[in-house]
């Protein structure tokens, strides 16, 4: 039962959409992905659904940086699994002093070596990603690329950083160990649509977090799900660093 994620879409809302989420995407609104990626929800709407800069009389439009897996329901932003690692990787480039018109150009040229709309979570990047990075780049006046060496550093502190804790099965991201690379917590979007949770239990880490609160006790908590307090301990600091970043 603990994998089972209730949406905020009455049943009238759901069909007025057409579309039912698929159970093995995932699903994350605006505020979920900037809570699990750590950064504000602008800036997941700004880079999934485009947005306007410039002065007034010379307003122009950047587009989003690809389309969502899922399509919008109710005029809110819904993003799926594939969506969030992609969006990992846009955050930790930005990061890493890469810019957004470079970002947004590495993704078009990674679509067209891996022949993926989500180019990034695909095993053919992790294999070649460095030499489409650095083709991308060629000739780029990106003050923090201007040489090979320094275009080198920036994609394997991305790199490394970023798939270190995602697991990849059939060419693609399949899961992601959110909680310093470690097992014991997940985000899977076959299981929960996609939510974090305890990966030997199916128990969402807010769950476990909120009853340790709740118990004043981790080990109270862990006993009361038939859990390993380790389990129950991981969850909890997981969810007070989402809270703390």
């Amino acid at each position: 039962m603990f994998e089972l994620r209730v949406r905020c879409v009455s049943m009238n809302q759901a069909a007025a959409t057409h579309s039912a989420i698929p159970l093995d995407v995932g699903s994350y609104t605006a505020v979920e992905a900037a809570r699990l990626l750590r950064t504000p929800a602008l800036n997941i709407r700004r880079w999934m659904q485009g947005y306007d800069h410039g002065p007034k009389e010379k307003r122009r439009h950047s587009p989003p940086l690809w389309t969502p897996q899922l399509a919008m329901i109710n005029d809110h932003l819904e993003i799926g699994f594939r969506d969030l690692v992609e969006l990992r990787f846009v955050k930790a480039f930005l990061a890493a002093g890469v810019g957004l018109v470079a970002v947004r150009n590495c993704l078009e040229r990674a679509r067209e070596c891996v022949e993926d709309d989500h180019p990034l979570s695909t095993q053919r990047f992790r294999t070649d990603g460095r030499s489409i990075f650095l083709q991308t780049f060629e000739g780029s006046d990106e003050p923090k690329l201007i040489d090979l060496r320094s275009r080198q550093y920036v994609f394997n502190q991305v790199f490394e950083r970023s798939f270190k804790d995602l697991d990849i099965e059939d060419d693609a991201v399949v899961r992601w160990r959110p909680y310093k690379g470690k097992a014991s917590i997940v985000i899977d979007p076959t299981r929960s649509f996609g939510q974090p949770i305890a990966a030997s239990f199916g128990i969402p880490t807010t769950v476990l977090s909120d009853a340790a609160k709740a118990e004043g006790s981790i080990a109270r908590a862990a006993r009361l799900y038939d859990v390993p307090v380790a389990v129950v301990r991981d969850a909890v600091h997981f969810e007070e660093d989402l809270l703390a970043a």
